[in-house]
C-alpha cells in the first residue's frame, strides 16, 4: 500500500504546475551555464536501469534482443541500443536538440527515421547522470497518455 501511496504521489508531483515551472526554470538555467566536461562521469547499464524502473508504472522488457523500457505499454528508452555500450531515449524532436547541443558527446540522433522523430542514442560513458535521468524523465513522459502528460 506504501509503494502505490508513493507511486501516486510522485506522478501527481510530475505534472503539477509548479514542477513545470521548476523544469522551465532549471532548463534556462542550464542553457546559462554550460557543464563543465569534468563534470561527466558516465553511468553504467545497471544505473539506466534503475533511473528508469524508478519511473511510475514502468517495465522492463525485451524487444529485437535488447531491453527496453515501457509505460502502459509503449517504449521510452531502451538498453544496449544500438551496442552495449549505449542506450536509447524516445524524446520529442525539439528536446532531442536541446540534449544534443547541450552535450553532444553523451547524446546523438538516432540514425534515419527515429532520429529524424526524437529517438535519441545515449553514451553510457559520457553522460552525467543528472542529464541522464532528466532525458529518461522527458522520454517517461511523452509516452503517457496524452491525458495524463
Amino acid at each position: 500500500m506504501f509503494l502505490q501511496a508513493d507511486k501516486a504521489n510522485r506522478k501527481q508531483l510530475m505534472t503539477t504546475k509548479t514542477e513545470k515551472q521548476r523544469s522551465k526554470q532549471a532548463k534556462e538555467t542550464q542553457a546559462k551555464a554550460p557543464r563543465a566536461k569534468s563534470a561527466k562521469c558516465g553511468v553504467t547499464a545497471d544505473q539506466f536501469r534503475r533511473v528508469a524502473l524508478s519511473l511510475p508504472e514502468t517495465e522492463e522488457k525485451s524487444h529485437m534482443n535488447h531491453p527496453d523500457f515501457r509505460v502502459r505499454g509503449k517504449v521510452f528508452a531502451t538498453l544496449q541500443y544500438p551496442d552495449k555500450s549505449s542506450g536509447m531515449v524516445k524524446l520529442d524532436p525539439e528536446t532531442q536538440a536541446m540534449f544534443v547541443s547541450e552535450d553532444p558527446e553523451a547524446f546523438r540522433p538516432c540514425n534515419g527515421a527515429w532520429g529524424v522523430q526524437g529517438a535519441t542514442n545515449v553514451r553510457l560513458a559520457a553522460v552525467h547522470p543528472a542529464a541522464l535521468e532528466e532525458a529518461l524523465l522527458q522520454a517517461w513522459r511523452r509516452a503517457l497518455p496524452k491525458g495524463m502528460r
